[in-house]
């Protein structure tokens, strides 16, 4: 998982991986049209140039969109009619999007548009790439979109910027212009859209996707930060470790309580304060049942990660061209000619389902989380450590108010947690009768995932400090060999804040070192035990 120097990436519709569209939204790099994948789409969108000049009807070449398909386009009215479906599409609100988020869609709208069925020039890719490695990001606002037919007001909002003309606002360097002064500035030109066009840069599931991707990203990584704060409350409350045992959980063999359990006793490794409470037989569930429950979520994230990679490489257009498909197939003649096939393609149900399971996994590693930081802070509770872990010797609170904050977040994740990918409202007079409203799911799954990051953060901050009076004891106690490195690494964050900063201080640094790896080097061979055999 750490981040290293890779090479151009090359969009070809089939290839992109998830830390790839992360790394790339995040960190930049030069992206590039796979040479095939360009020939692929040239040979779609000859297709799609002829048949606009045919009587047979293909929808959004020579029809009108979704509840107006019938409304027949002539020839000469297609760039019309594809640069007035960007402007009308354009009406989402609410605040931008985050850069991360837009360039993750640029990305994958290219990749998908690579795949070569959906009947564009590759100037549109080609575009869209130009823009990613010049640091051009359209501004996006991040409500509108049902994710059914795509999310189609996020994606024409982006659309704005390519197509020339007076609109579409973008940023560079984080500094907002409009999209006109962007693109000249970096000579890149702007696009007078043709048939097919607008279609292709609206109709997909790119922004619920790009969510996806860096949730999930996200979620892998607090994964491991979450588990490794349980190893450090396990050790400060002097847990019993045979729960732990690979003998116990072959007996229940679910791949990600496995992982997890073997990943707290390599943690724990060495650790003088476990099991060393005589009589002890077992703790609370916040402790004793973490491969139950981080593992569960490790399932679950590892089935939506599944769902979202087969998106990121997926065709999400409609129609599709299919150049090669036997028109015949299926019990019914159709034109021998007739190469689109309209269906539902754009529709976010996978996704979203995905997200939805990914936050109420991705909630439940906070609710423990807040557990164990509860019996930390309470005296009689937390093997005679100091009430609120306040130092005796100075007026203070210690960790009271911080435990507040994470009990905040956690309730706050409960009502995030309706998944969205059950609610479902009629659009486009009733064309468009069953939506997925994955991108609320997506855009949730992402508060969520924040949310629960900064409740491991406090745990850390916490333990960190449980640990320091459980080493004030004396030489003996040594401390396991995973959790005293990243023990370190958590001091290390506070004191290079000063000694008078403030407790919210401390736990946005120690969240902003969960999100960017800074514990890598404690856990990063600690997702692939998950992922063995």
């Amino acid at each position: 998982m750490r981040d290293a120097p890779h090479a151009p990436v090359s969009v070809d519709g089939h290839s992109l991986d998830l830390d790839t569209v992360a790394r790339v939204a995040r960190q930049g790099g030069v992206v590039q049209l796979d040479q095939q994948a360009r020939a692929r789409m040239l040979r779609s969108y000859a297709w799609v140039k002829a048949a606009g000049r045919r009587d047979d009807p293909v929808y959004g070449v020579n029809t009108g969109f979704g509840s107006l398909a019938r409304v027949r386009i002539q020839a000469a009215d297609a760039s019309r009619l594809s640069t007035n479906l960007v402007r009308s599409h354009a009406a989402g609100v609410g605040p931008d999007l985050p850069d991360d988020v837009v360039r993750a869609m640029m990305l994958l709208r290219a990749n998908a548009l690579a795949k070569g069925v959906s009947g564009c020039r590759p100037r549109l890719v080609e575009t869209l790439l130009a823009m990613l490695n010049a640091g051009i990001c359209p501004v996006v606002p991040s409500q509108g979109s049902c994710g059914s037919s795509g999310d189609l007001a996020p994606l024409a909002h982006l659309a704005l910027a390519i197509v020339e003309g007076d609109h579409g606002r973008v940023r560079v360097g984080g500094m907002e212009c409009t999209a006109a002064d962007a693109m000249a500035a970096a000579r890149i030109p702007r696009l007078r859209l043709e048939a097919k066009d607008g279609l292709a840069l609206t109709n997909g599931a790119q922004l619920t996707t790009a969510l996806a991707v860096l949730a999930g990203h996200d979620a892998r990584r607090l994964v491991l930060a979450a588990e490794l704060a349980a190893a450090m409350s396990i050790e400060a409350l002097e847990g019993a470790t045979r729960a732990f045992h690979p003998a116990v959980h072959a007996l229940r063999p679910y791949a990600g309580a496995r992982a997890t359990a073997a990943n707290l006793r390599t943690l724990m490794r060495g650790s003088t304060l476990v099991d060393r409470v005589p009589g002890k037989v077992q703790d609370a569930y916040s402790l004793r049942c973490t491969p139950q429950v981080v593992g569960a979520a490790r399932d679950a994230l590892a089935f939506a990660l599944d769902q979202v990679q087969v998106e990121v490489n997926a065709a999400t257009d409609n129609p599709v061209i299919l150049l090669d498909a036997d028109t015949a197939e299926g019990g019914y003649e159709t034109p021998a000619d007739n190469k689109a096939f309209s269906a539902g393609l754009f529709h976010g149900e996978p996704v979203g389902i995905a997200m939805d399971v990914l936050k109420i996994a991705v909630s439940e590693i906070a609710s423990l989380s807040e557990r164990r930081l509860y019996r930390l802070t309470t005296g009689n509770l937390s093997q005679r450590l100091p009430p609120a872990l306040a130092h005796r010797d100075r007026p203070e609170l210690g960790m009271m108010l911080p435990h507040a904050s994470a009990a905040a977040l956690v309730s706050e994740n409960k009502l995030l947690c309706h998944p969205s990918s059950v609610d479902s409202i009629p659009t486009c007079e009733d064309q468009e009768d069953h939506v997925a409203m994955s991108t609320t799911a997506a855009r949730m799954a992402a508060e969520v995932v924040s949310n629960a990051r900064k409740v491991v953060a406090i745990e850390l901050f916490a333990v960190s400090r449980a640990l320091a009076f459980r080493q004030a004891e004396g030489p003996q106690v040594r401390l396991g060999a995973g959790s005293g490195e990243a023990c370190e690494l958590v001091r290390a964050t506070i004191s290079s804040l000063g000694p008078d900063a403030l407790p919210s201080e401390v736990i946005a640094a120690l969240d902003r070192d969960i999100s960017e790896g800074a514990f890598d080097e404690v856990t990063d061979d600690l997702w692939a035990v998950g992922t063995a055999p």
